[in-house]
């Protein structure tokens, strides 16, 4: 029913949404003489700051097409590289000048399935493309998948990492971006005891839950607290009609961008009275970012019911991993037969999603890696979206990890 109401809830805007979007126009346009005026400024303002709250954000571009390989322009194409009913492979193909390829270390960039698409990690990607051949994962939104394709949950995402890591081949180096870090870690304990030869060469682990009873946060309490039950009832949902996935059980989207905004509210609610303010002083390059940003960060997917309930069980709730009880369609998940893949572990000393010491407990688990093979990296100053987006992601982190990749690379 809560799917329904927030279906319901948009069908009822949509006259308000037009008679806005009109308004917006009318109060704008540079014919109109009140448009150059403090009233018609104010007016658009709270047109587009309204149509923008209320608006529905699809799947963004990557919006990249070129990068810069040893101070060589290079273009760059986004191809779809392997399809699967729930995730995909999108390769970032450089179109190399004839004669002058050159090879780079293959990185799978593992992209959370917790809501957001994986263009939220346009930034890292772009990051590892002058020294890195980049692949990321792809996944698709549960609501536009219909049922009769089955369900989706943890066992199938490792499975998944699995088929995804023989397919790229044995010199992969594997990048997990928060919460895939547990099926990743997963994924590559169990290649390790089946001496898989498509083992990755080196596997970073970039602020994820590995163990949550380490420095617990605000959030994770939250999830740890509640029963089971709780969040069947409370946050699962079907998809309602005439959307492909009608009857599939999800996560919905929207519940997921409501709880991650209200954890930082003062900080959204302020965000767009600051867009108001940007739109009537006319100051376009401010009022740009945060377009750019809030169309990225409010473009939101339905998870699969069944993958979701899972994780809280096996990763908040039971600590299946870190306790050694783990398995995977009845095979144990030990960590501790890792030795061929080096491990580094990144993480935000202000990160209040995964705190200090929740990735880096993989380290204690992977007791089968030589130590001069593992690295710690605690980044200063960043949070939970610094780790691997913005200024000190570029600067700081990533070349820390394109050092890890390189230097176990040639061993």
């Amino acid at each position: 029913m809560l799917y329904h109401a927030y279906e319901l809830t948009h069908a009822a805007l949509a006259p308000w949404k037009a008679a806005c979007q009109i308004g917006q126009q009318i109060n704008s346009s540079p014919l109109n003489p009140l448009s150059y005026t403090p009233a018609g400024r104010s007016s658009a303002a709270v047109c587009e700051v309204f149509n923008r709250l209320t608006q529905r954000y699809g799947k963004p571009e990557w919006q990249i097409d070129e990068t810069v390989v040893e101070g060589q322009a290079v273009d760059v194409q986004p191809e779809i590289k392997l399809i699967t009913t729930f995730c995909d492979i999108v390769h970032f193909r450089k179109s190399w000048p004839e004669g002058q390829e050159i090879d780079l270390p293959k990185v799978l960039i593992v992209a959370p399935l917790s809501g957001h698409y994986a263009t939220l990690l346009r930034g890292t990607v772009r990051a590892m493309l002058p020294g890195h051949d980049v692949y990321i994962t792809d996944w698709r939104d549960a609501r536009m998948i219909p049922t009769s394709y089955g369900g989706f949950d943890l066992d199938d995402h490792i499975d998944l990492i699995i088929d995804f890591m023989r397919y790229l081949g044995p010199d992969l180096h594997v990048i997990a971006v928060c919460q895939p870090s547990v099926p990743v870690l997963a994924a590559v304990s169990l290649m390790a005891a089946q001496d898989d030869p498509a083992q990755p060469v080196t596997m970073t682990l970039m602020g994820g839950p590995i163990d949550i009873r380490v420095n617990p946060t605000a959030s994770i309490h939250l999830a740890a607290t509640r029963d089971i039950s709780w969040f069947e009832h409370a946050v699962v949902s079907r998809v309602p009609f005439p959307h492909p996935g009608f009857m599939r059980q999800v996560y919905p989207g929207f519940l997921q961008l409501t709880g991650f905004m209200t954890m930082n509210l003062d900080r959204h609610m302020q965000a767009q009275v600051d867009l108001y303010n940007h739109l009537v002083e006319g100051d376009g390059d401010s009022a740009e970012q945060h377009k750019a940003f809030y169309e990225e960060y409010m473009a939101v997917m339905d998870l699969p019911a069944e993958f979701y309930l899972q994780t809280v069980k096996t990763v908040f709730h039971e600590y299946v991993l870190p306790r050694g009880t783990f398995h995977h369609r009845g095979t144990p998940v030990d960590p501790s037969k890792i030795t061929k893949t080096a491990l580094m572990t990144v993480e935000g000393e202000r990160d209040d999603i995964c705190g200090v010491g929740q990735t880096s407990a993989a380290h204690d688990l992977c007791t089968g890696i030589a130590k001069s093979r593992k690295r710690r990296h605690v980044q200063p100053g960043v949070g939970h979206f610094g780790v691997f987006n913005g200024r000190r992601w570029r600067n700081e982190i990533q070349p820390e990890v394109a050092a890890f990749i390189a230097k176990h690379r040639s061993q």
